[in-house]
C-alpha cells in the first residue's frame, strides 16, 4: 500500500450568514472529494492542542503525528531547515514577516504578497542597514522571511501578524516573559521600529505606491525557537521513503525535519494562481519511489485570510478539479493499491480571517475496505463518519493501520 495526504490549508471554515449558512466547502462543486468520502471513512480531527495556538506549523506537525508540546520550538527553525540553514546551538531563529502598515494599524500580514524579487531586494536592504554579527535576516519566499539573533533568548510572547489585522502594531510588539529575554525582546522591538523608519522609502516601496500595491513598510518577527529535536517519520510509522510537496518554507521545514525528500514544483506558489497540475504530477511521479506523498495546497488559507469566499470556494474547487481528479485517475492506473487521505490542517474563516482550533474535518480511502455512510465531504457531513472525533496522531495511526 501507497498514501497521498491531501493537506487544503485553512479549506475548513464557518456558516456564513450571508450565502445561506453554508461554508465554502458546502458551496463548492467537488464531485471528485465527495467520491472519496463515498467510497472511503471520515471523521473530524483536532489538530491543534487545547494550549497551543493554531498555526499551520503546530497543525501540520499534528497531523503528521507528532507530539507537538514535546517537539515544536518555533516556526522560524522549521524555515531556517527548508531554507537550508544551519542553526547553532544559541542560535534564536524567528519567522520575519514582511507587513504592511496603514497609519497606526497593521493592514495586512503579508505586504500585498510582495513578490520574492522585491522582498529579497528588501531583506538584502534590511541586512545591510540594521544587520549585524549578532543580527542576519535570511531570504525566504514572498513575504516569508527568517530572522536569527546570536545569543536570543525564546522566552517572550510574540503574536503573528495575521491574527491581528486592522489593529495597533504598537499593542503586539514582543513581551518579555522573563527577565532572562528582556535584551533580545528590546533588540527586536528595536528592529521593528528602526525598520518602519527605513522601509518606507525605500525604491521598491516607491514603485509598490505608483501602482496602487501596497507596501512592505514593516518587519514581523514571531515564534522563536531553537532547533528543534524532531524524529523522522520512518523513526515513528516505519515509512522508509517519504516526500512533501509544498510552495511553503514551514511545510519543507517539517519535511526535512521528518526525513521527507523536498519536491520543488515550478510555479508552485502558496497562492490561488499556484500550479496545481504541477504538484499533482510530482505527487505521482514521487510514489514511483516513495511510500508517501504529503501534498500541501496553501491557496485556500490565504483567501480565507483575505476574507475572500469567493475566492476561497474556488481554490476548493481547483482543488478538487486540478489535483484531486488526476490523483484518482493516475492512481487507478497503478499495480499497488494507493490510499488518499483529504483533510484541512485548521479552519481559516472567511468572516474572522484567523485560524481557529475547531476539529478539521477528514477522509481517508482506502481500496477495498468497507464504506461509512458518509455521501459528502463538508465540515458537517462528517460527523456522522466511522471514524468519530480523533486527536493528533490518530490520524496518521488511522491512515497506515492495515486492515
Amino acid at each position: 500500500m501507497k498514501y497521498i495526504i491531501v493537506l487544503g490549508d485553512g479549506m475548513a471554515d464557518e456558516p456564513l450568514e450571508n450565502y445561506g449558512g453554508k461554508t465554502p466547502l458546502q458551496m463548492a462543486n467537488i464531485p471528485e472529494i465527495d467520491r472519496l468520502a463515498k467510497l472511503g471513512r471520515s471523521g473530524q480531527l483536532v489538530t491543534v492542542p487545547e494550549d497551543m495556538h493554531p498555526g499551520s506549523e503546530i497543525a501540520n506537525m499534528s497531523v503528521l503525528g507528532y507530539d507537538v508540546p514535546k517537539v515544536f520550538e518555533g516556526r522560524g527553525t522549521l524555515e531556517a531547515a527548508s531554507m537550508g540553514v544551519v542553526l547553532e546551538p544559541g542560535d534564536l531563529a524567528l519567522r520575519c514577516n514582511l507587513i504592511c502598515l496603514a497609519g497606526e494599524n497593521i493592514k495586512n500580514h503579508s505586504a500585498g504578497h510582495i513578490s520574492n524579487e522585491e522582498a529579497h531586494e528588501l531583506i538584502d536592504f534590511l541586512n545591510e542597514k540594521l544587520g549585524s554579527d549578532r543580527v542576519i535576516f535570511h531570504k525566504g519566499v514572498s513575504y516569508r522571511h527568517l530572522l536569527v539573533i546570536k545569543g536570543g533568548k525564546k522566552q517572550m510572547a510574540c503574536t503573528p501578524p495575521h491574527d491581528v489585522p486592522g489593529k495597533p502594531w504598537a499593542d503586539y510588539l514582543p513581551k518579555a516573559k522573563t527577565d532572562e529575554a528582556k535584551d533580545t525582546t528590546a533588540l527586536l522591538n528595536e528592529l521593528i521600529v528602526k525598520s518602519i523608519e527605513i522601509l518606507d522609502d525605500h525604491p521598491v516601496n516607491q514603485k509598490r505606491k505608483a501602482a496602487g500595491k501596497d507596501v512592505a513598510n514593516s518587519i514581523w518577527p514571531w515564534s522563536p525557537g531553537y532547533k528543534p529535536e524532531m524524529p523522522t517519520l520512518k523513526e515513528m510509522y516505519g515509512v522508509e521513503k517519504s516526500a512533501v510537496i509544498s510552495a511553503v518554507d514551514l511545510i519543507q521545514g517539517i519535511g526535512v525535519y521528518a526525513g521527507m525528500k523536498v519536491i520543488q514544483v515550478e510555479g508552485a506558489t502558496g497562492l490561488y494562481d499556484t500550479n496545481y497540475e504541477g504538484k499533482a504530477q510530482a505527487t505521482i511521479e514521487a510514489l514511483k519511489d516513495c511510500d508517501l506523498v504529503y501534498l500541501h495546497i496553501e491557496a485556500s488559507d490565504e483567501a480565507g485570510h483575505e476574507g475572500d469566499v469567493e475566492l476561497k470556494t474556488k481554490t476548493i474547487e481547483y482543488l478538487d478539479q486540478r489535483v484531486v481528479k488526476y490523483l484518482l485517475e493516475e492512481t487507478a492506473k497503478m499495480d499497488e493499491p494507493v490510499t488518499i487521505a483529504v483533510l484541512p490542517d485548521h479552519p481559516t474563516p472567511c468572516a474572522t480571517t484567523v485560524h481557529t482550533k475547531d476539529p478539521v474535518p477528514f477522509l481517508i480511502y482506502k481500496p477495498g475496505n468497507v464504506a461509512d455512510e458518509v455521501e459528502v465531504y463538508d465540515e458537517f457531513a462528517v460527523t456522522k463518519g466511522s471514524y468519530g472525533l480523533i486527536h493528533g496522531r490518530e490520524f496518521m495511526e488511522a491512515l497506515l493501520k492495515e486492515e
